[in-house]
């Protein structure tokens, strides 16, 4: 059953910095379920907001920062032109990629959790993360670095998940996770092809996670995203209703 929400923009005061961040969740005063949403590349933007409603409506409290505090607000934050070559918006985005260390980033993840911990709207933890493309490496490494914290985490697209070039891949640390994970990848995404699946799966399935790691079919690295050109609209549907089970197994009052 779908609730009204409420939706706002709130700043997030951490330790090096202040993020804005869409803050959603039903409209009826209690607390909720909490849910910390990582974006994409592409930043936290109108599409990113209709997710986070999306969710919310299902009796969830759901924050997506934006993660790129450090060097643009969401007001002066790059555009990309999706008919156009994507170089100059990467190119703008890498002094954005360099500050999010792997330390920054979990250091990052604390203030969010302390956030949720300290309000009203959100039922006391564990909490579920999840993420898109980059932000679903953030939200399984959110996974392996807070333990119990987390009770679900979910990646959709997620790029890198298993390379063994990165010290911070969430496979390295896999043996931290409690939380239920559910991977997506999409079957036409170089950043994690079918060789990574495996070693992916086979980190978890060794660490004892448990797990659903699902390829949908036809898909390009972005399907969920609705304001890019590889948008699939029945991956999206096929995502939300994936995660929706997820939430609902390790969340039931929800």
């Amino acid at each position: 059953m779908s609730a009204s929400v409420a939706f706002d923009t709130i700043e997030i005061v951490l330790s090096d910095g202040t993020a804005e961040a869409y803050l959603a969740h039903p409209d009826d005063g209690a607390a909720h379920p909490g849910v910390l949403l990582y974006m994409d590349a592409y930043g936290v933007r109108p599409w990113l907001g209709e997710i986070v409603k999306t969710i919310a409506a299902q009796g969830f409290t759901v924050i997506a920062p934006n993660v790129f505090y450090r060097t643009w607000s969401l007001a002066d934050a790059p555009e990309v032109d999706f008919d156009k070559s994507h170089t100059a918006f990467f190119t703008a985005l890498g002094p954005a990629r360099e500050q999010l260390t792997p330390e920054a980033a979990m250091r990052d993840a604390g203030g969010y959790l302390a956030w949720l911990d300290a309000s009203p709207l959100v039922a006391p933890a564990p909490y579920a993360t999840l993420g898109y493309c980059m932000g679903g490496r953030l939200a399984l490494r959110v996974a392996t670095e807070f333990g119990d914290r987390i009770a679900a985490a979910a990646s959709f697209h997620g790029g890198r998940l298993a390379a063994d070039d990165l010290p911070d891949s969430p496979h390295h640390q896999a043996d931290g996770i409690s939380a239920e994970v559910l991977a997506a990848h999409a079957d036409n995404d170089s950043s994690m092809d079918a060789e990574a699946i495996e070693r992916f799966e086979k980190a978890l399935t060794e660490a004892g996670v448990t797990f659903t790691s699902v390829v949908y079919p036809d898909a390009q690295h972005g399907f969920t995203m609705r304001d890019t050109p590889a948008y699939q609209e029945a991956g999206y549907h096929r995502h939300i209703e994936d995660l929706l089970a997820l939430l609902r197994r390790n969340f039931p009052s929800a």
